[in-house]
């Protein structure tokens, strides 16, 4: 279970394991990932072919059938990230890290830029300007991703700006 309430979908095999921000105010309403009106993450994870159909949020559990995990770095639900304060990083990262360690995906995709800043915060001086795609490093022998986040209020890249990088996580996947 998440923190919050908002369930994790994490087992052992998993071939990528999502890493969200945080739960909006609707997913932790709705008790599902990624409900927002206007978010595009189950589109995205269709029309790259991470699952072979469209799943609502609803279905937000049937992921991990399809060899998808889904997480939060914070489990604290908020209206905007920018509501989160340190320790809600700083606690989620220990606890991101223990996922990782224990159930061993083979891929760890962080679901915008953000999330992976606040995930390696500390470790090592980071570029200023991270950038979508396949990290040079890995965590506990799983590869790390960085893919756009879909959230509509991400307005840095159009839906096929960022289908470009979620099929290319599919893609490394299935390799």
């Amino acid at each position: 279970m998440g923190l919050d309430g908002l369930p994790d979908y994490v087992r052992r095999g998993l071939d990528v394991l999502l890493v969200g921000i945080n739960p909006g105010l609707r997913s932790a309403e709705l008790g599902h990932h990624f409900a927002g009106v206007n978010n595009r993450f189950w589109e995205l994870l269709r029309d790259a072919d991470i699952t072979p159909h469209r799943l609502s949020y609803e279905e937000d559990c049937r992921l991990p059938d399809f060899g998808v995990g889904l997480t939060n770095i914070v489990g604290r639900p908020t209206r905007t990230s920018s509501e989160l304060k340190r320790e809600d990083y700083d606690r989620g990262r220990l606890l991101l890290a223990d996922k990782i360690r224990r159930f061993q995906p083979k891929v760890v995709a962080f679901v915008g830029v953000t999330v992976y800043r606040e995930f390696k915060r500390g470790e090592e001086k980071l570029p200023s300007r991270l950038r979508c795609g396949l990290q040079e490093d890995e965590r506990e022998g799983a590869s790390l991703f960085v893919v756009p986040n879909p959230s509509g209020r991400n307005a840095h890249y159009t839906y096929d700006e960022m289908l470009t990088y979620w099929k290319q996580l599919a893609r490394f996947v299935k390799k």
